[in-house]
């Protein structure tokens, strides 16, 4: 069986705060798990936690992958500005136009995210977290979807989205060109967990098999593996859970 999607990570400079944002806006439970740390744990079919990693490093430039939350209605989209104002967000400038009908934000550690127009018809069927929209190739898709044995729901003029069968989510890569990697690492990434009775190495086997490749990012003796996708997009196999 191949690795679940176990979590979406943040690099935080301060994990708790920024925790306490993303419950609010979610809607999420927050908890401290012994072998995770500082999680929130998904009240829909999300399929997946997020947590939330302590950094030093600050950010610089636009991350690799965001949130797109979706919307019933312009009142119900404009509520869901309103909130993560309250909570802690901002207004930025990505080089949106002022007719497309998506709101661009930031969190209070600069992570950009939109709250998509309602009747998008792409995120029609999904929650109230449509996408994790991301900067990647059409192989980096590929990837993913073999690496989650997700199919992929899209494949046009070189963007790829995929899905997890039981919902939840899209996941996305906008093709190119690329952005540039800014900083030593990117500041979200994948946890990806082997199934209990699964093996962590044969599992590493797999992914390097389908174009992954193992990277040190000064992680040192850690019992986890950390990767990287043909992008160079990072990603951690834990330990089976």
């Amino acid at each position: 069986m191949t690795s679940h999607l176990h979590a979406l990570c943040f690099d935080a400079n301060d994990p708790l705060r920024l925790a306490r944002f993303w419950a609010g806006v979610l809607d999420w439970e927050m908890a401290d798990d012994p072998q995770d740390g500082i999680v929130l744990l998904p009240s829909d079919d999300t399929g997946f936690r997020i947590r939330f990693l302590p950094s030093q490093e600050q950010k610089a430039g636009p991350n690799q992958m965001h949130f797109d939350l979706t919307s019933t209605s312009l009142e119900n989209q404009q509520q869901t500005v309103a909130k993560a104002l309250e909570l802690g967000a901002q207004h930025i400038d990505v080089g949106q136009l002022p007719e497309e009908g998506h709101i661009v934000l930031a969190d209070p550690e600069g992570n950009e995210f939109c709250v998509i127009e309602p009747d998008n018809k792409f995120l029609a069927d999904c929650g109230f977290i449509g996408a994790l929209a991301s900067d990647g190739s059409q192989e980096v898709g590929y990837f993913w979807s073999k690496a989650l044995d997700w199919p992929l729901v899209w494949d046009q003029d070189q963007e790829t989205a995929i899905r997890s069968p039981h919902g939840g989510p899209k996941i996305t890569w906008g093709g190119p060109p690329l952005d540039p990697k800014l900083g030593k690492k990117y500041r979200l990434h994948f946890d990806l967990a082997p199934p209990a009775d699964g093996d962590q190495q044969a599992e590493v086997d797999r992914l390097i098999s389908l174009g992954a490749k193992r990277v040190d990012i000064g992680q040192g003796e850690v019992d986890w593996v950390v990767m990287a996708d043909p992008d160079g997009h990072e990603f951690c196999v834990l330990t089976p859970r």
